[in-house]
């Protein structure tokens, strides 16, 4: 009976060790999880960390976009209406432009026109309706009666688009009648024959006239045209020039009131 009564309590105490080891075995694993879900806590948090840095770094970066763009807008409306402003402040030069420029060109067409009817004219001859003979600018004066007829028939060819032939007549005046008052309105027509196909030889042509015949009629309608061609050539400068010339040499002819024009235009 003792014998028995020992082994049951042999039984009951190596059962309760067993309980107590098992349970200590609950208690690591318990304390193992624990420990692992600080740890999985814990890296979480460092993520959440990096995450919340992260958003933050974006959320500025998107307001410093926005901030930007708000400013360019800003300036885009501010610049929109500078430039509708200086759109309408240049219409309206133009306007003025545009209504200048047709004032000058009705004033060149005339004065043009007549111009284009003096020297249309004959030396000595009898002044077409509407042109300009005055005591300003005379027409001019007949040569001899040889020297007349050479020119008139040379004048004709010209008109008749016969620039050679035109240009032989009028050289002949020049060398058979060097001091004949016609000689200085065929060294113009000379020019007038060569402006066309050869501007350098009507220039030397012109730059004669105006150079030996300062007193002529023909003088102020050299430097015209000789400002007239180098406008047609780009150069403005010296356009500018025989202008000046025209206006402050004649300035009661009908070329000094063309030039003046033109001068006007380059301001």
């Amino acid at each position: 009976m003792k014998k028995h009564s020992a082994l049951a309590l042999s039984v009951v105490a190596l059962s309760a060790c067993a309980l107590k080891g098992d349970v200590r075995r609950v208690e690591l694993q318990l304390e193992e999880m624990r420990a692992e879900a600080a740890r999985a806590d814990s890296v979480e948090s460092v993520r959440a960390d990096e995450l919340n840095t992260r958003i933050e770094a974006l959320l500025r970066l998107q307001r410093a976009v926005l901030d930007s763009i708000d400013d360019l807008d800003a300036r885009v409306t501010s610049f929109a209406g500078d430039n509708r402003t200086d759109h309408t402040a240049i219409e309206r030069q133009l306007v003025q432009i545009q209504e200048l420029t047709g004032q000058s060109q009705a004033r060149l067409s005339d004065l043009g026109s007549r111009l284009r009817n003096r020297e249309s004219q004959p030396p000595g001859g009898p002044s077409a309706p509407g042109s300009v003979n005055d005591s300003s600018t005379p027409a001019p004066v007949s040569g001899s009666t040889e020297a007349r007829e050479v020119y008139d028939v040379s004048l004709q060819q010209l008109r008749r688009s016969s620039a050679v032939t035109a240009r032989d007549g009028f050289r002949f005046i020049l060398e058979t009648y060097p001091n004949d008052p016609l000689a200085v309105d065929a060294r113009y027509m000379i020019g007038e024959s060569w402006e066309r196909t050869e501007p350098d030889s009507a220039a030397a042509a012109f730059e004669a006239v105006a150079r030996d015949h300062p007193d002529s009629p023909r003088a102020p309608s050299a430097l015209y045209k000789l400002g007239s061609m180098a406008l047609s050539a780009g150069k403005t400068e010296e356009a500018r020039r025989y202008f000046q010339r025209v206006v402050a040499g004649y300035a009661d002819s009908d070329e000094a009131e063309l030039a003046q024009v033109r001068l006007d235009s380059f301001r």
